[in-house]
């Protein structure tokens, strides 16, 4: 028996998603609580096992298991995780506390829904004919949501002012799935506050160890479907 929690990962995921599987913000908050974890790892494809889905009736990573306790749902997961180590991830004060929770639930559902949906028509759907015409409107809701983020963030180093907080966390995992497609250009505080996240030593453990556990190998087909995905982006390019 161990008092460690146990979470689930990916063996192996292309170079895209690197630094972006949700386990990450799981790991994350588990550096920032000073929480040791063991991760079981999945080959791709395992996850949509039977076994997997006793624990993820989805079919995705990550779970959460410690003890007779199983979680799915990477931001439930992070909630548990700051309400079991009090005055860490959530302030102690009971309206500081419910402000951390208010922003976790604004990265999930307000935040990171349009940001999904354009890294769906330019990845997994790329090439289907929804994809290119919903673009313009998924971008303008993206840019939408994140001036209004800009404004409220103004010059405060959190959200909620010079505490980090679990929403910080959560929202700064959202938006890096965009800080690197030049979205946060036109909002300079947006790119630092996401660089200050980043450069948490927590952030910096939970990183390497996701990077680390890519020891796998593609599933059958990937090649393939990668090379289909090459070309698509030249015929559109062209």
């Amino acid at each position: 028996m161990t008092d460690r929690p146990v979470i689930t990962a990916f063996d192996w995921v292309p170079d895209f998603a690197r630094g972006q599987v949700r386990d990450l913000r799981v790991r994350w908050a588990l550096e920032e609580v000073g929480q040791p974890y063991i991760v079981r790892y999945l080959a791709q494809g395992a996850q949509k096992q039977p076994p997997h889905r006793t624990c993820q009736p989805f079919g995705q990573v990550p779970t959460y298991e410690a003890g007779d306790l199983v979680l799915f749902e990477s931001g439930a997961i992070v909630l548990h995780i700051a309400e079991a180590h009090p005055g860490i991830l959530l302030p102690d004060d009971p309206a500081a506390r419910s402000r951390a929770i208010e922003w976790m639930f604004a990265a999930l559902n307000t935040v990171e829904p349009p940001i999904m949906e354009h890294a769906i028509a330019t990845l997994s759907e790329r090439g289907k004919p929804w994809s290119a015409p919903r673009l313009p409107a998924v971008r303008l809701r993206i840019d939408e949501r994140l001036g209004e983020l800009a404004r409220r963030l103004g010059d405060r180093t959190w959200l909620d002012g010079d505490r980090f907080i679990a929403g910080d966390l959560l929202m700064v995992a959202v938006l890096r799935i965009v800080s690197g497609d030049g979205m946060l250009a036109p909002h300079p505080n947006l790119a630092a506050y996401v660089a200050r996240g980043e450069a948490r030593p927590a952030f910096a453990r939970a990183m390497a160890d996701q990077l680390a556990g890519f020891t796998g190998s593609p599933p059958p087909g990937f090649a393939e479907w990668l090379k289909s995905q090459q070309l698509q982006q030249e015929g559109t390019a062209a």
